[in-house]
């Protein structure tokens, strides 16, 4: 079985030959609309689930910062950014993390600006990824209000 360092080395030259990561495998049935990403449900997370969970956690955590945060919450906020570098079990996209918030600084100012910061990085990972950006405009609809429509409801 790979490990999670194995499969991100493996997963880390398909990202960087702009494919998307991860591909599709058949369920036990075998049929093709049994197909599934990723490792079986009872397995650690490859790097492509990893990363979509991560994502999901910091849009959201960003949907809900505060308007108006105070000291305390920002400097968490940059905490807990600065940490994904230093611990992310995805070495290749801790690394590139790392150089996307040396070269554009986390904007923890207000709730608007850390989720457009949040979306223009994601944005550049899916564009070295060869996948669709983001509306940026959408953010609270995405992460937070859910469609106009109610079907989140």
């Amino acid at each position: 079985m790979e490990s999670l360092a194995d499969n991100e080395k493996s997963n880390a030259r398909t990202a960087a030959a702009g494919a998307a990561v991860g591909a599709g495998a058949l369920a036990a049935t075998g049929s093709p609309s049994s197909r599934q990403t990723g490792p079986p449900p009872d397995c650690p997370p490859d790097s492509e689930q990893l990363g979509q969970a991560t994502w999901t956690f910091l849009h959201t955590t960003a949907a809900y910062y505060p308007e108006s945060p105070s000291v305390a919450q920002k400097s968490s906020m940059l905490a807990l950014l600065s940490s994904i570098p230093v611990l992310y079990p995805c070495t290749w996209c801790a690394k590139d993390f790392g150089r996307e918030i040396e070269k554009y600084p986390p904007q923890v100012s207000n709730r608007a600006a850390l989720s457009r910061w949040l979306c223009e990085r994601h944005n550049h990972v899916n564009e070295k990824l060869g996948k669709p950006k983001f509306d940026c405009d959408k953010t609270d609809e995405r992460w937070k209000d859910g469609p106009s429509d109610g079907r989140c409801d």
